[in-house]
């Protein structure tokens, strides 16, 4: 098992079987999740903003994962991570899971990622936006405890509004198993 793998509780021996597993993101990444941020967003990021984000990494103020199947990327998410008096926050950029793998724990995977990866850090909440139109997705993130909390006008592509939802509290016991129950295999 790989030094991530054993952080992560992720056996990278199942490269080339149909688990999951997850590792930070590098740039050799881009071109195989390039097809995935293009199908997933109708105005979706420019390999110059993956670029940008990842030179970000090494300053603390973000974070990136990718999940594999085999050698397959078949998702991505990030984290933002900005500074609170009361707890750090951390902010979902973004996460995309290509068609195929969708609705196969791809996504719930990578969140609990994230998730893990903003407590470890000391953060009090995270947050994110999700289009309005996306139902699939704001009942997955309320299962992992988030709350709508307003509505962004137009916040993409001028066009559509977004829910702004937040989760509090993700230091408690009580959120540490929700993570549990969210995806005992991690």
């Amino acid at each position: 098992m790989s030094v991530l793998g054993k952080l992560l509780q992720i056996d990278s021996s199942a490269v080339g079987s149909n688990q999951i597993t997850l590792e930070p993101m590098r740039r050799r990444h881009l071109s195989r999740m390039m097809p995935i941020e293009r199908a997933a967003y109708p105005k979706s990021w420019k390999r110059s903003v993956f670029e940008s984000e990842l030179s970000q990494i090494a300053q603390g103020s973000r974070h990136y994962m990718v999940a594999k199947r085999g050698r397959d990327v078949v998702g991505y998410a990030g984290l933002w991570f900005t500074p609170d008096p009361d707890g750090d926050q951390a902010h979902v950029t973004n996460i995309a899971v290509a068609e195929s793998a969708r609705r196969s724990g791809v996504a719930t995977t990578l969140l609990v990622s994230l998730a893990r990866t903003a407590i470890a850090r000391g953060c009090a909440s995270w947050t994110l936006e999700v289009r309005i139109s996306s139902t699939g997705a704001q009942d997955l993130y309320r299962t992992f405890g988030f709350e709508a909390a307003g509505v962004r006008k137009n916040y993409y592509d001028n066009t559509e509004d977004a829910i702004v939802m937040w989760c509090h509290d993700i230091r408690s016991p009580e959120y540490a198993e929700r993570l549990r129950t969210l995806a005992p295999e991690l």
